[in-house]
């Protein structure tokens, strides 16, 4: 095993409004349902451990599309989300920031407890890599967040963050154990059994690669490792920019959503009658359960499905979030019975604005986008931390 992948981002403060973080979490549940649908629980641990999709999803829950609050906030999401549905998904999430980091180890154990895992050996893996990013790689920042994700099944992710007062960033760092092989495409590795079933053994004779793996990730030289991890880089100023995003991508959804609808498309008759705001949302959120890893090298593209909470790009359309919700719980509910149409038009939503991109030459003016949102931003419900949005001025007098 090794590391997965790293980002470094601007150090934020802050809090996630609470009004977000219901959000967060159930827009979470339902990414993490669709993909264990239609790739499996292992498929949820593979993305976790990719840096570039780990910040495209807290951008498209509504967070800071570049600050350092999204590996808290979409991890903390995700615990409380993810966890009682633990034993239906076969996905468990232990740890978190500071004093709950701590109590990794005796989370692990208790989930050990109910999967016939090895549990001594998950928390050495979890202290393993706590130790590496912490002390064995000096580079500058000290671990206050660390999250430790498994499936039933033994295989895992760690996902955890470090801080640096000298340069007020924070930087991410993923780990994905070596058993889970489902990522084939790309030839990188990157920083980062049931009861009355089958149990993970890691001191069966047969493990003795992995072990010796586990060992070697405290040994092996730093310089060595970072070269080979995906790394991430978010800049520094909070607007989104022409040059943060892939103009073609987003513009391919945006025709999708507001120049073209589903009635234009066969396969999307299904999702008829969402408005195309929600559309956009839904298109973006598409892209992130059912896209490949090379689309997610602009993770702020996908704060254009519901923004962020600090108004950057614009504020968080809460009508839009929720409907957007709505229609994939109502997918995946219906598909688990046997319904799959609006799960599969979900899909294919991704497919078709992908399949516009080859012959897309943009030509919206990208600041004048982001102003409609802004304007438009009262008739979605759109809030910040700051409040909520009203409408302008000669659009209240209306009103009345």
């Amino acid at each position: 095993m090794k590391r997965s992948g790293s980002a470094d981002l601007p150090l934020h403060y802050g809090y996630v409004p609470l009004w977000l973080a219901e959000r967060m979490a159930k827009l979470g549940l339902a990414v993490v349902e669709s993909i264990v649908l239609d790739y499996g629980k292992d498929e949820v641990l593979r993305r976790l451990s990719d840096p570039f999709w780990f910040q495209s999803l807290g951008a498209v829950m509504g967070m800071d599309w570049h600050s350092s609050g999204i590996t808290t906030s979409v991890m903390g999401a995700l615990k409380k989300a993810v966890n009682p549905r633990s034993r239906e998904l076969g996905i468990y999430i232990c740890g978190g920031k500071g004093k709950h980091s701590t109590r990794t180890p005796a989370e692990l154990l208790n989930v050990c407890n109910l999967t016939g895992l090895n549990g001594d050996e998950l928390v050495r893996c979890s202290k393993l890599s706590a130790k590496v990013d912490n002390t064995a790689i000096q580079d500058g920042f000290q671990l206050y967040t660390h999250n430790f994700i498994l499936s039933d099944n033994g295989k895992w992710t760690v996902v955890q963050q470090g801080m640096s007062d000298a340069s007020r960033t924070a930087r991410r760092y993923h780990w994905h154990s070596e058993q889970l092989t489902s990522f084939v495409e790309d030839p990188h590795t990157s920083i980062y059994g049931k009861n009355e079933g089958y149990i993970l053994n890691m001191a069966d004779k047969q493990a003795g690669s992995s072990r010796k793996a586990v060992m070697q990730i405290a040994t092996e030289k730093p310089e060595l490792m970072l070269k080979e991890i995906r790394q991430l880089v978010m800049p520094g100023h909070h607007d989104v920019r022409a040059k943060d995003v892939d103009l073609k991508r987003l513009g391919a959804v945006l025709w999708l959503a507001h120049e073209k609808q589903p009635q234009d498309f066969e396969d999307l008759l299904m999702l008829q009658g969402l408005g195309p705001r929600t559309l956009q949302s839904l298109a973006l959120v598409s892209e992130v359960i059912h896209g490949t890893p090379s689309r997610f090298k602009d993770p702020a593209r996908f704060s254009f499905a519901h923004g962020g909470k600090d108004g950057h790009p614009f504020p968080v359309p809460t009508k839009v979030y929720d409907e957007t919700i709505g229609t994939l719980q109502n997918a995946i509910q219906k598909a688990k019975l046997g319904h799959t149409e609006k799960h599969e038009a979900i899909k294919r939503l991704t497919q078709i604005a992908q399949s516009a991109e080859q012959d897309f030459t943009p030509n919206a003016n990208f600041e004048q986008v982001i102003e409609e949102e802004r304007k438009q931003s009262w008739r979605y419900g759109g809030r910040t931390v700051f409040g909520k949005e009203k409408p302008p001025h000669n659009q209240q007098l209306k009103l009345f």
